[in-house]
């Protein structure tokens, strides 16, 4: 037979109990939302290619599309909020719709970042960001179009610091000094 157990250990053991459950709710209503404010960074060969998921492709995910706008695609209709545009990645090209306005440094044969979902084959963006000056390039975006430029053997400036280097504000090119 199992011995009574004393009160107050047993007051013990159901706040520790209760205080394990709520812990472990808590956890798990964190890690839901987290999961689903998360949207990943594709560019367009990913997204064409199927590599992003069925998710992505069939609009049934928020996601984020990376790349440069591409030369002499931007369009917008006169008297009209939509713009439409094609976002390329050097392997291939997305078109992209977006209503609203855009930031004062959107221009084509830029690095853009949208935030949006899949819709009958276009990106729908609901968010456009734009590259903040000459040599920056969001860190996503710089090391999937560096792929790109390896695969295509693109040569690149060396001389231009690199977005690590950007973003901490220290340029490390050693230049004989």
């Amino acid at each position: 037979m199992i011995p009574a157990m004393n009160q107050t250990r047993l007051r013990r053991l159901w706040l520790v109990l209760a205080v394990i459950f709520a812990s472990g709710a808590a956890i798990a209503l964190v890690t839901l939302a987290l999961q689903r404010n998360i949207a990943y960074l594709y560019t367009p060969s990913e997204v064409l290619s199927g590599d992003a998921g069925a998710k992505v492709i069939t609009g049934g995910t928020t996601f984020r599309l990376g790349g440069m706008v591409s030369a002499g695609s931007f369009q917008r209709a006169e008297g009209s909020m939509e713009a439409r545009f094609r976002v390329t990645d050097g392997d291939s090209e997305m078109p992209v719709v977006y209503n609203g306005i855009l930031p004062d440094l959107f221009r084509e044969k830029q690095a853009v970042v949208a935030t949006g979902r899949m819709k009958r084959g276009v990106f729908v963006a609901e968010q456009v960001l734009a590259k903040h000056d000459e040599t920056y390039v969001p860190k996503e975006v710089a090391d999937k179009m560096g792929l790109a430029h390896q695969k295509h053997g693109v040569v690149t400036d060396k001389a231009q610091p690199t977005t690590a280097e950007t973003e901490s504000g220290s340029t490390t090119t050693d230049k004989g000094n």
